[in-house]
């Protein structure tokens, strides 16, 4: 699990930095960081997939809640991230309207997916002796 949450960090950050680098109309780099963040939030999703196809009927229902909200919550990242580079592509082409488009979309999704992480933060909160 460290694995995976330092992938998902590293996934935020990325996908933030990108944001940050479109609004400066700097396309290579955002394109570049969305990129990574793809790959981030990616890996975690493959790892976590793994771990959820391992599950058995006795593993506890809080720790199986915790793993199927954060895919949930990558999925929306993953799609969000999908959007934002779209979003550059059509920026950087001049076609602003469609950008603008696209990233609402992103922005959209990562709100949800925010509420996907917030729903797992209070797992862990309620549950500190199942999250140590």
């Amino acid at each position: 699990m460290p694995d995976i949450s330092e992938s998902i960090t590293a996934g935020d950050s990325d996908y933030n930095e990108a944001v940050d680098l479109l609004n400066d109309k700097n396309y290579d780099e955002s394109r570049n960081k969305a990129i990574s963040a793809s790959n981030n939030f990616n890996k975690s999703f493959s790892q976590l997939s793994s771990i959820k196809d391992n599950f058995t009927s006795g593993d506890d229902e809080v720790y199986k809640s915790y793993v199927n909200t954060l895919l949930e919550e990558l999925k929306l990242k993953m799609n969000a991230t999908d959007y934002l580079l779209e979003s550059i592509d059509y920026y950087r082409n001049y076609e602003n309207s469609t950008g603008n488009s696209y990233s609402y979309e992103a922005n959209e999704l990562m709100n949800d997916a925010l509420e996907f992480q917030k729903v797992r933060n209070d797992l862990v909160k309620d549950n500190p002796n199942l999250f140590k």
